[in-house]
């Protein structure tokens, strides 16, 4: 059966590789933590419209995100076999139309975002972008830091969700920043420890291509849960969540610190899918444990 196409000028461009470009799975984890943040920054019923509009341009933005990432990375994504099919390592589609195309998506939708939602808004949005861009992108060729450089344009999401409706923002939105950042590096160690052969072959300067032994990539992974549980118990006490908040963040943090210690224990293939696995649960569980903590504050 012959994949749907579009004309493009000359050109015939399948729709699953515009959907390729956009990581729609990443996209909608983004959009799962927009939504988390606007729904704790509303003092009460949270308006249905301001909710659509703020996601639908901030999925517009992280989609066009990642179609730039692919852009500049294009030729390192074709080094490596777990990304050498993507649309534009593998020559379908133009670098120069997909970079006009998402660099307009982007300024349209900061503007979106500062028009129907408010500035501060906007300029998270644009912040997120140019640091994921600029910052963090090269900074992959160069040191294993930029992990934890990308760590912060990978947690605004919530933050941008909170002040597209509160308009300010407030501890609760330093906490989801927080929880977001420090999930990500054994989640992306755990990545990482999985492809090292493949992130070597693109050039990428990941730590676990570094670490022959795994004892740092399992510290890497071990210290961010153990903060994430610290972190969760102790958000109460600055006025964010409650019992809730403490019990998700105990029992999903106490699995995923499980998972880490076991990778610590044995760093091999099976238990970094481990760990994997065990952050991909973590995540929703936990931002439901505090989404449910507000929820009678939020009804009443």
């Amino acid at each position: 059966m012959k994949a749907e196409t579009v004309s493009l000028g000359a050109s015939q461009v399948r729709w699953s590789d515009l959907l390729d470009l956009a990581k729609p799975r990443i996209t909608l984890m983004v959009l799962v933590t927009v939504a988390a943040g606007a729904f704790l920054a509303a003092p009460g019923a949270l308006s249905p419209v301001l909710l659509v509009e703020t996601l639908l341009a901030t999925g517009l933005l992280a989609s066009a995100a990642s179609a730039l990432n692919q852009v500049i990375e294009a030729r390192e994504d074709g080094r490596m076999s777990r990304t050498a099919n993507r649309p534009l390592a593998a020559g379908r589609l133009d670098r120069g139309w997909v970079a006009a195309g998402a660099a307009a998506s982007s300024v349209l939708a900061i503007l979106v975002l500062g028009w129907r939602a408010n500035p501060l808004a906007a300029a998270i949005g644009g912040a997120t972008l140019l640091s994921y861009l600029f910052v963090y992108t090269p900074l992959k060729k160069r040191t294993p830091w930029a992990t934890l450089v990308g760590a912060v344009p990978g947690a605004l999401p919530p933050v941008l969700g909170w002040a597209a409706v509160a308009g300010e923002l407030g501890v609760g939105a330093w906490v989801l920043f927080g929880i977001v950042f420090l999930w990500q590096l054994p989640h992306f160690m755990a990545i990482a420890w999985m492809y090292r052969d493949d992130y070597a072959r693109g050039g990428f300067a990941v730590l676990p291509i570094r670490d022959a032994s795994g004892l740092r990539t399992a510290l890497a992974m071990v210290v961010p849960t153990l903060l994430l549980v610290a972190l969760t118990t102790v958000a109460p006490a600055w006025g964010f969540g409650s019992s809730l908040t403490i019990a998700g963040g105990l029992v999903a943090g106490g699995g995923f610190l499980a998972s880490s210690l076991r990778f610590w224990r044995r760093r091999e293939l099976a238990t970094a899918r481990t760990v994997l696995l065990a952050s991909v649960l973590y995540l929703p569980a936990v931002l439901a444990a505090v989404l449910l903590d507000h929820l009678p504050g939020a009804l009443g």
